[in-house]
């Protein structure tokens, strides 16, 4: 960690400290270091490493106590699945750190499962969009995104890690109305496996996401893979049947079928 950049100290071992739990450098269940040791690793009175303990254990990140060593505990964060916050606001909003890698922006025909979901002719040219998404540099999800090519186009002229793919595209005059969600679950293929770092045939929750113009024309069709340690989804109906929908830290599924979901 680079303690002499960015932020109170206290902040920045509370976002090493975070990364270590969620990366499974301090294993789940397993007593974190001594307030003395991490004084010691990074050259550090125990105030900071007090206050970035302290924040980690309301945030849920440690438990334990009453003389008893804290332990590491994974976290699984919350999205508002039907809000129109992108991926990047989300993650910066629960003060998580949101980054991305760019595997490929590809101009091919379209496959015969996005040309059926965007009324499009089999074959017919789109923009393929493929990114890996991070939480405190921990891999979270993989995104496949197929525009069609008015929409997709754009993505040629923006650079993807920068941020988010939605806010650039509408900030070039792009459509981008509303969404409806398709939520199952799948085992990770070999390609799943080697950018999410896990074994070839591990769950993973799956986001099909088909969004829509103003006029209700279809410009996206995409599928998105979680990791279920990083995110999981509940489902919330009220009296007047609307239903509210998000991604949260405890098990469920949610579906919303008109809401956004930027990336």
């Amino acid at each position: 960690m680079h303690t002499s950049e960015g932020g109170p100290l206290h902040q920045r071992l509370g976002a090493e400290f975070r990364r270590r739990i969620e990366a499974g450098e301090w294993p789940e269940g397993v007593p974190v270091p001594s307030e003395a040791q991490l004084c010691e690793e990074f050259g550090t009175s125990r105030g900071p490493v007090r206050q970035a303990l302290a924040q980690l254990r309301a945030e849920g990140h440690l438990v334990g106590g009453r003389g008893r060593p804290p332990v590491a505990h994974r976290v699984t964060p919350s999205q508002p699945f039907a809000s129109l916050m992108s991926f990047t606001q989300w993650a910066r909003s629960i003060g998580r750190t949101p980054g991305q890698f760019t595997v490929e922006v590809a101009r091919r025909r379209a496959s015969p499962e996005a040309a059926a979901r965007l009324g499009l002719d089999e074959g017919a040219p789109v923009v393929d969009l493929v990114r890996l998404r991070h939480l405190d540099g921990v891999p979270a999800m993989v995104e496949r995104s197929t525009f069609v090519l008015d929409a997709g186009a754009h993505l040629f002229a923006v650079d993807p890690d920068a941020g988010s793919v939605y806010e650039a595209l509408t900030s070039r005059g792009v459509d981008l109305h509303h969404a409806r969600h398709t939520i199952d679950a799948i085992a990770a293929d070999r390609a799943d496996a080697d950018l999410l770092d896990v074994t070839a045939g591990q769950p993973l929750l799956r986001v099909r996401r088909l969004a829509f113009t103003s006029d209700g024309t279809p410009v996206e069709y995409a599928d998105d893979r979680y990791l279920p340690s990083m995110a999981t989804f509940t489902i919330e109906n009220t009296l007047e049947g609307r239903t509210v929908a998000g991604r949260d830290r405890s098990d469920g599924a949610a579906f919303d079928p008109t809401g956004k979901e930027p990336q």
